[in-house]
């Protein structure tokens, strides 16, 4: 399987293209979410082959790409990883890396960099979308437009995410291998998620990735993504937006509901809003065909 480092860290990465001749498409990169992988972006960078080379890859410690580094001192393997990176990204490569979201956002820039990519198109779904959120603004001169898929902000509730936070962990920490084999387990796992039935094989997979996601990189997301300082940060990261982005919604998402994200695309004229009818948190595994419509109309 195909690997890139990034800061000490294997990032498991694949192309989707369609040959085109001596045509030169623009890139699209996918980003997943949480305890999710590149695998269920595939369907839909596949449809979109035809317009662009898609890259595809796993988040750290999720899917099929590492943890921490390797290692926590300056070894000469890992000086060889990052000779292209300046020296500040040499020190951030090789230093224990934590699981907050501006950090995966620093993750991507150093894949494009190391990929050679200057400009490319974004596709990012749930957690993986508020990590494209705030790479847009760090870095917008590396983005032509965006598409944030199951997104939004949200208001903070001290006692409603202590909970979450526990519950979570319980979730986290109890996840032995053999749930995969039981029947209808993978059905039971995706029901919160879908307002409509997916492939069985689409349902496995989701249940397979979380499974194998890191602990700790599984855990501290969780905090990251889901806290006061998130729900503080996010509405003025929409508001700085200046990339041309489509925010796509699922009418049913128990998630992260409809209207958190027409809260977050009416804070910013750059962000256009677009709700799925009868859909939840996968609207693009959902309903296709709607999908793949709204995001050709945005792109052309």
């Amino acid at each position: 399987m195909p690997y890139i480092n990034v800061r000490g860290v294997d990032h498991y990465y694949e192309w989707i293209k369609k040959l085109s001749g001596s045509q030169v498409k623009p890139v699209m990169v996918f980003v997943h979410g949480w305890a999710g992988s590149a695998k269920y972006w595939q369907s839909t960078a596949h449809a979109l082959s035809d317009k662009f080379d898609c890259l595809l890859y796993d988040l750290r410690g999720f899917g099929r790409s590492g943890g921490q580094p390797i290692v926590t001192c300056a070894s000469e393997s890992v000086v060889e990883s990052v000779e292209s990176q300046s020296q500040e990204e040499e020190s951030m490569a090789i230093a224990e890396l934590t699981y907050e979201l501006e950090e995966y956002a620093d993750d991507l820039k150093m894949l494009l960099d190391q990929s050679q990519l200057q400009r490319v198109y974004i596709n990012a779904h749930s957690m993986g979308a508020s990590i494209a959120t705030l790479f847009l603004n760090r870095y917008p001169e590396r983005v032509e437009r965006a598409i944030l898929t199951c997104s939004g902000i949200f208001e903070y509730d001290e006692k409603a995410f202590a909970a979450f936070h526990k519950f979570g962990g319980y979730v986290v920490k109890f996840r032995p291998k053999w749930l995969a084999k039981i029947p209808f387990v993978d059905r039971m796992f995706m029901a919160r998620f879908l307002h409509r039935p997916i492939a069985p094989a689409e349902r496995q997979a989701f249940l397979e990735d979380f499974l194998v996601a890191d602990y700790d990189a599984a855990l501290g997301t969780i905090f990251t993504s889901v806290s006061k300082a998130a729900s503080e940060l996010m509405p003025d990261e929409f508001v700085k937006v200046t990339v041309t982005t489509l925010l796509v919604a699922g009418e049913y998402d128990k998630i992260i509901p409809a209207r958190m994200g027409h809260q977050a695309a009416v804070l910013n004229d750059k962000v256009e809003y677009a709700m799925i009818k009868r859909t939840g948190h996968f609207p693009m595994l959902e309903d296709a065909p709607t999908y793949l419509r709204l995001v050709r109309e945005f792109l052309n």
